[in-house]
């Protein structure tokens, strides 16, 4: 019965695909002065985002991002299995060399100051450079700051599993809203906004935390499993 399933599956998949090529004009010109152009100029005029990179990735190929933070996602999860066998066969791995009170006292210092940057640079990424890839992986190396510095210290491993589904889970409910509502994959269904402003581009913002999270707490499993043994 799992055959005929999996065989089910792969030849839905395998129809939308090929529907896909063929509803595409391969090497015609579809836009007179280039993608490129109509990137820059739809950024700025219908979406209110100033950093068009952004507006590439989370809007006008949004699905290609929601791609990558599944491989990130699938990633993190082999190689947390991997390791696991092998915490398991080695034991539990420790700091040969206890953190002096001077990197104690430092790193409770900058632990809230990285992970209030990395919350900045995912919430301001429609505006600045930076994004939810470059936030989430910031807040991670504040967490591992403190997993070097720290021998007890320890990350809920349930928690982060919970941010990182609830992140993922929203990030395709909005892609779906804007497939029901505007018949195309996270098309925008909110307001856009002014230009510049921290409320503009609708709802690139939103995902790019989302993404945020997703990838914080990704890299921070991975970080924990690495140096830690799960009791």
């Amino acid at each position: 019965m799992k055959k005929y399933i999996v065989l089910g599956l792969l030849a839905v998949l395998g129809y939308y695909l090929m529907s896909i090529f063929l509803l595409v004009d391969f090497g015609l010109p579809h836009f007179a002065h280039g993608v490129k152009d109509v990137y820059l100029s739809s950024s700025k005029n219908i979406l209110k985002v100033s950093n068009a990179v952004t507006a590439i990735v989370v809007n006008f190929r949004g699905f290609d991002t929601l791609g990558e933070v599944t491989v990130l996602f699938l990633s993190a999860t082999a190689m947390s299995g991997i390791l696991y066998k092998k915490r398991h066969d080695i034991g539990e791995r420790s700091i040969l060399f206890p953190a002096s009170s001077i990197i104690r006292s430092g790193a409770k210092m900058l632990f809230p100051s990285i992970t209030l940057l990395g919350i900045y640079v995912f919430i301001h990424g429609h505006l600045s450079p930076g994004g939810g890839f470059q936030g989430g992986t910031i807040i991670a190396t504040g967490f591992l700051l403190m997993l070097l510095t720290y021998q007890n210290y320890s990350v809920s491993h349930n928690r982060l599993v919970w941010v990182e589904s609830v992140a993922g889970m929203l990030f395709v409910i909005i892609g779906l809203a804007g497939y029901f509502m505007k018949g195309s994959f996270l098309e925008n269904v909110l307001p856009v906004g002014e230009l510049n402003d921290l409320f503009s581009g609708g709802v690139i913002g939103i995902i790019y935390v989302l993404v945020g999270f997703k990838v914080a707490a990704e890299l921070i499993g991975i970080i924990y499993t690495i140096l830690h043994e799960k009791g």
